[in-house]
């Protein structure tokens, strides 16, 4: 933390002559993307990335956004927060961008807002749910997807209900987004009066988890809420039904839910993953079959998925502030457009902002792994 910090501060220090009129906005809209596009977490940082730039393509094929074309710059971050804090960086000094997009991860996010906060340089769409980045509601920050707290209670609601479950275990990722999940998760179950009965922990970007599932395994519970990438959830899942683990298994949307299929195949039989986005094989969805065809056409090869779907559902969503902002807006304008967007309806998706509430959607929909596929839970 304490090199985050000072990387923080010395970047603020550069930045602190970079003015609006320095970002790249005249015949071109440069948005700065710096996310996991290598590492045990890169399906969820090219997952994004391959969801906007099929929409960003087809924006530029039409004409561009009152005449200028979107170019989407992306670096690396590799899920680590001193990474994200050098590609911001260098994405807002070097490369000048006007806004930056689709940022994955809860501790990567947290480590670049003070930067953004200080070069109020809007950052939109962030691949996380957690409350650091909605309440209170930072200014340059604007989120597409439900909160981490929302997927936490849908969850732990389905499960009191349908298996009247008691007892509650977290294995989480020992960082900022594993904290956020269990916050979410204790919030949840207090509702109900619930405590969770055991915790087990494992280390971002390594696949450590025996330590982990044995301290969960020992309360014997009925439920455990899983905190990761696909990576190491994939070695739980697995070590789990090895050690002849009882408990039902689930998961937030960040996990990266086809990386997960595919790694654990019939093994994840049963696990439940909450998604902020449709059903992507539902394309009786507007804004589900617009982005399958996108990808069809931009993307030959790529089947839509969650996370490919976020990142396109998130690009329109970026698109639509630009639009609105009107034709040569400054970055005030562009967050004033976000947030006067109320109950705008983008293909079947709803969605509302104002200036104390940056989270344009609130909608959680559960998923289960069935015979080595996901399927909707209630199909």
């Amino acid at each position: 933390m304490k090199n985050i910090l000072l990387l923080a501060f010395a970047g603020l220090l550069i930045l602190a002559g970079v003015s609006e009129a320095d970002a790249g906005m005249d015949g071109e809209i440069l948005l700065g993307m710096a996310n996991a596009q290598s590492g045990p977490a890169s399906g969820l940082g090219k997952g994004m990335r391959t969801g906007a730039e099929a929409v960003f393509k087809e924006i530029n094929a039409k004409g561009g956004i009152h005449g200028r074309s979107v170019k989407l710059i992306v670096q690396d971050d590799g899920y680590e927060p001193e990474k994200s804090i050098d590609a911001t960086l260098k994405l807002i000094e070097e490369n000048k961008v006007f806004c930056l997009f689709g940022y994955v991860g809860t501790p990567t996010a947290n480590a670049v807002v003070p930067i953004v906060k200080e070069t109020h340089v809007p950052l939109v769409g962030l691949f996380t749910g957690a409350m650091s980045l909605r309440n209170p509601v930072v200014p340059e920050v604007i989120n597409f997807r439900a909160s981490y707290d929302d997927e936490a209670e849908k969850l732990v609601d389905h499960f009191v209900k349908s298996f009247d479950a008691k007892k509650f275990a977290v294995f989480y990722q020992d960082d900022g987004f594993g904290l956020a999940v269990l916050s979410g998760t204790e919030k949840a179950l207090a509702r109900r009066k619930i405590s969770v009965t055991a915790k087990g922990m494992f280390q971002r970007n390594t696949t450590a988890v025996k330590t982990g599932l044995a301290a969960v395994a020992a309360s014997e519970p009925d439920v455990v809420i899983m905190v990761g990438p696909y990576a190491p959830l994939s070695a739980f899942v697995k070590d789990a039904k090895a050690a002849g683990l009882k408990a039902r298994l689930a998961t937030v949307s960040f996990v990266g839910t086809e990386n997960l299929v595919a790694a654990v195949g019939r093994d994840g039989d049963g696990v439940v993953i909450s998604q902020v986005v449709p059903f992507p094989e539902d394309l009786s969805t507007p804004i589900t079959k617009e982005c399958s065809d996108l990808l069809g056409k931009h993307a030959p090869g790529e089947k839509l998925g969650f996370v490919n779907f976020e990142g396109c559902v998130t690009a329109k969503l970026m698109a639509l502030g630009l639009e609105k902002a009107g034709k040569d807006p400054g970055r005030d304008a562009l967050l004033k457009s976000f947030e006067g967007m109320n109950n705008v309806d983008i293909g079947g998706i709803v969605i509302s902002m104002n200036a104390g509430d940056h989270q344009a959607s609130d909608s959680v929909f559960l998923t289960e792994i069935r015979n080595g596929a996901i399927s909707i839970i209630g199909r």
